[in-house]
């Protein structure tokens, strides 16, 4: 059996096509990605924008075409931050189905933290008790803590995305003082606030920091200098606070087109960067922990495990 899960983000389009063996074993069979940034220009009076939503489109006729050349069975699709939050969310599930045959579904944002550390945990090891899992998206960036790969809490911060954070605080090329100071002093004030919620189960000293989506994986290949995104180097790399400050001085000084040279940044990222990556600090230092280990696995994987679950239990399979 083939499954394909596509993850309809607030900046990225991933599609993730595997294969499925008798006892739930998954191999990827093929991989896609787009960055149509259907958040931007997002309003909460307007919604969506039309321009996004025919970009968003057409990468979906795309993954959909992918998909069925690859023999998936099923198309598992999710749609997270921007989309929950959008008055025309409605027109645009519509119209997705209608133009595409796409019948994408909508999760909160607890569901959204549960998938994605399903992903997370099938390919990060850890020698610590609890893990700190940080997705950081294009609307909302989640946090869940787990303690023995259980979930203790699951806190979702809409408009701590990096598109929001962008086209909120990003003005200048690059960006002048006063606008950094704006964007760190709004990523402490929300990671600040997650510290607190989470006050009852967290100590730094049995917890590990760990970070997936975009902004992350990017980060460690810039930090290996990958010309060409290689996810065997991603998973399980430890990101550092003095690496990650290093990038984040260095890309903050540099024009777009400067960044947009660098190959181990991916394209149509190079804005957007600079809030995940002050994101990323903000986290190491309210926590105390300062490295970070890296998943290229996330919400996409994490569907596929669900629906493996979901269907075992059916069956009547049990644990």
């Amino acid at each position: 059996m083939r499954l394909a899960s596509i993850d309809i983000g607030s900046n990225t389009l991933r599609l993730l096509v595997a294969e499925v063996d008798h006892e739930g074993r998954t191999k990827d069979v093929a991989r896609g990605r787009r960055i149509t940034r259907l958040g931007g220009g997002f309003t909460e009076k307007e919604g969506l924008t039309e321009d996004a939503i025919t970009r968003t489109i057409v990468a979906l006729k795309e993954f959909k075409a992918i998909a069925d050349r690859n023999g998936a069975d099923q198309i598992l699709s999710v749609a997270t931050s921007v989309v929950r939050r959008a008055k025309n969310r409605e027109a645009f599930l519509g119209r997705v189905k209608e133009e595409t045959g796409i019948d994408a579904r909508v999760i909160d944002g607890t569901e959204e933290a549960h998938l994605s550390v399903e992903g997370v945990l099938s390919v990060v090891s850890s020698e610590k008790e609890d893990i700190l899992v940080v997705d950081i998206g294009g609307g909302s960036t989640e946090f869940v803590y787990c303690r023995k790969k259980r979930i203790l809490k699951s806190i979702s911060i809409e408009n701590m995305g990096v598109v929001h954070l962008t086209e909120g605080f990003m003005r200048s090329d690059p960006p002048d003082r006063e606008e950094l100071e704006g964007l760190e002093k709004k990523v402490e004030g929300f990671v600040q606030g997650v510290k607190e919620a989470l006050s009852g189960f967290f100590s730094a000293e049995r917890c590990e920091l760990c970070g997936t989506a975009g902004t992350v994986t990017t980060l460690a290949s810039i930090a290996q200098g990958l010309e060409v995104y290689q996810p065997e180097r991603i998973n399980n790399h430890i990101l550092t606070h003095e690496g990650v400050e290093d990038i984040y001085k260095r890309l903050s000084s540099m024009r777009l087109s400067e960044r947009n040279k660098i190959l181990s940044l991916e394209k149509g990222r190079e804005d957007l960067i600079i809030p995940g990556t002050a994101i990323v600090l903000a986290c190491m230092e309210a926590f105390g922990i300062y490295t970070m280990k890296v998943s290229d696995a996330g919400l996409l994987e994490g569907i596929i495990i669900d629906a493996l679950k979901k269907e075992y239990y059916r069956k009547g399979g049990v644990g």
